[in-house]
């Protein structure tokens, strides 16, 4: 496999509709779709939102109907799910949801699909009930969902209307190398949250080229790799920015789950040394700093990992400061 250069790759977002502190949900809304007019003026190739729930800074728990939000809001971006979680679904109403989704939007709708609850164990109780054990059908609830968008299911007692027949690209979405094997398996394009789940990274990847098998939906392997990216016009002005992204990974590591904050000064006088090192192994796929120092360090990254595709997601609590983040992320990937 030779070396790639970041000009020659497509680059992306994930957005996690994340809730800043002193603002609503309503007000993420807003600043998503700017975002994503933004990043689509400066040539990011799709725009991804995830599913999470009980979480008080994510807003994108309703997936299917913020991708039609931002879909509506957009006019050529790809817009779909980083993921669904579909253990959380039946693959009947995904099917509905997403066909309906294509069918607004033609030709620009990904479905991302996960197996974890994207929340706590007591929420994915709540919410699949006496389907808890649907995660252990993973594969089973994906064949469903192409059935279901299958032209040859039209004669089936029950159809996904509207859904059928139309073409909408799944991937297989991961964080271990269970994903990769599955991915590789229905030779189907491949996502990995390397943006908060690096340790198995490389690992995965591996696995997934080693054993596609190639499939009518792609004929070679194709891996995305999600990664935090947050860049400025200096490095100390990305390196304060980032420290809002260290305040919200620690609120993971110790369960005190806060609204987005704003920078601090000093990093050091927030996280203890054991919370520290917790969050540099969880963000050891995040690149900081200037236009250059970031440019240097992707095209690193992407020397040693060969992926197809980047996605960035960017924590930055300052709104102009993320659109200003990802401008120059697209500058850096152009050039």
């Amino acid at each position: 496999m030779s070396n790639k250069q970041l000009k020659d790759i497509p680059y992306s977002v994930l957005d996690l509709a994340t809730v800043i502190e002193g603002k609503k949900p309503a007000d993420t809304f807003v600043s998503s779709l700017d975002l994503a007019r933004n990043a689509e003026s400066w040539g990011y190739n799709r725009y991804w939102l995830a599913e999470h729930h009980n979480m008080i800074s994510v807003a994108s728990s309703a997936t299917s109907v913020v991708i039609g939000h931002i879909a509506g809001g957009t006019k050529t971006i790809r817009v779909g799910s980083g993921g669904i979680m579909l253990p959380n679904h039946s693959p009947l109403v995904i099917a509905e949801q997403f066909g309906t989704l294509e069918s607004l939007f033609p030709g620009r709708i990904d479905l991302g699909l996960g197996r974890a609850p994207g929340t706590d164990q007591l929420t994915a109780m709540a919410i699949r009930g006496d389907r808890f054990a649907a995660v252990n059908n993973f594969p089973r609830e994906i064949v469903k969902l192409q059935t279901y968008f299958s032209a040859d299911n039209k004669h089936a007692k029950v159809r996904a209307i509207p859904g059928e027949g139309l073409d909408i690209p799944i991937w297989i979405l991961g964080s271990s190398t269970d994903s990769a094997h599955l991915a590789a398996a229905m030779g189907l394009p491949y996502a990995f949250a390397s943006h908060f789940a690096p340790a198995q990274f490389l690992t995965a990847i591996d696995i997934y080229r080693k054993e596609f098998k190639p499939s009518v939906h792609l004929q070679e392997p194709y891996v995305l790799s999600c990664v935090n990216v947050i860049a400025a016009d200096t490095d100390a002005e990305a390196n304060k920015l980032a420290t809002s992204l260290y305040q919200m990974f620690r609120g993971i590591i110790t369960g005190e789950r806060n609204l987005l904050q704003p920078p601090v000064d000093n990093i050091a006088d927030v996280l203890n040394s054991y919370e520290a090192e917790q969050i540099n192994q969880m963000l050891a796929c995040t690149f900081v700093g200037s236009k250059a120092l970031v440019k240097e360090d992707m095209q690193s990254f992407l020397d040693q990992t060969k992926v197809d595709e980047i996605m960035v997601s960017a924590h930055i609590y300052d709104h102009q400061a993320k659109l200003r983040s990802y401008e120059l992320f697209a500058e850096l990937m152009r050039d």
